[in-house]
């Protein structure tokens, strides 16, 4: 296992990034959108030890998804991952990362709530590849309340890939209602380069990825967290395809 990582510079270099007044900015953006991208929250160093780590577990385990989801009205899931518990066993760097009290007392100042590393231990941490046309991670919402997501590599925006959401909705996974939401409301649609990061307020956003109109490489690494008040919340639904590709609401494409 590898690590790690010194706090106390990722402590000197956020006390310069998340401050008043530049962080009422930030919050009142990231409330109206539920989503913000924050490239400057890690240093470059951290950033590119990070990249090598994704690099390193993808080679060292990597399972293909293709499949529909019934909880968000048979929506597609195209792509490879590297799942949860196996990142926890292999990457010390990631997981002392995610469970870093002065980057998530930052993030938590920008979401204006307490921000909690109190997820089950298939949602703590996520790698996903896409890489072939079509490869999409189709509109869903999150069981929880906030992703970090790190970009470790994206095609140009010709080749797609891009984050599509409509915040402030809320899933209901008998009836997700996900065509109606769209009609309904205006969707934001973001561009990135390799190395930007950003947060995601993942329950009541709903989100996908623009699917890849062509092959291309693009690679994320997600880091899920709850929040105080949500943080006994239980699960609903036998849903969760990145861990198990049978699972009950995933059906198999051809």
């Amino acid at each position: 296992m590898t690590t790690s990582f010194d706090e106390s510079k990722l402590k000197s270099h956020l006390d310069h990034i998340v401050q008043e007044p530049g962080i009422q900015k930030l919050r009142n953006s990231f409330a109206r959108d539920g989503f913000l991208k924050i490239r400057e929250v890690v240093t470059d160093e951290l950033r590119d030890a990070v990249r090598q780590e994704v690099f390193r577990l993808i080679n060292a385990q990597l399972e293909r998804r293709d499949l529909y989801l019934a909880t968000t009205d048979n929506s597609l899931r195209h792509m490879s991952v590297v799942r949860s518990e196996f990142i926890a066993q292999e990457s010390g760097l990631i997981v002392e990362l995610s469970k870093s009290t002065v980057l998530l007392d930052a993030l938590s100042r920008i979401a204006d709530v307490k921000i909690v590393p109190s997820v089950s231990k298939d949602e703590e941490y996520l790698i996903t590849k896409q890489e072939r046309k079509g490869d999409t991670h189709g509109w869903h919402w999150g069981d929880y309340s906030f992703a970090l997501i790190w970009i470790i590599e994206t095609p140009a925006l010709a080749k797609g890939g891009m984050l599509q959401c409509v915040p402030h909705t809320y899933w209901d996974k008998a009836n997700a209602r996900i065509n109606e939401i769209l009609c309904e409301n205006p969707i934001s649609t973001y561009g990135f380069e390799s190395g930007d990061v950003y947060l995601l307020r993942t329950d009541t956003t709903l989100h996908r990825t623009v699917p890849l109109a062509e092959d291309a490489t693009r690679i994320i690494l997600n880091m899920t967290w709850s929040d105080e008040h949500t943080a006994g919340r239980g699960l609903v639904g036998n849903d969760r395809w990145w861990e198990n590709a049978d699972a009950e609401a995933a059906r198999q494409t051809a």
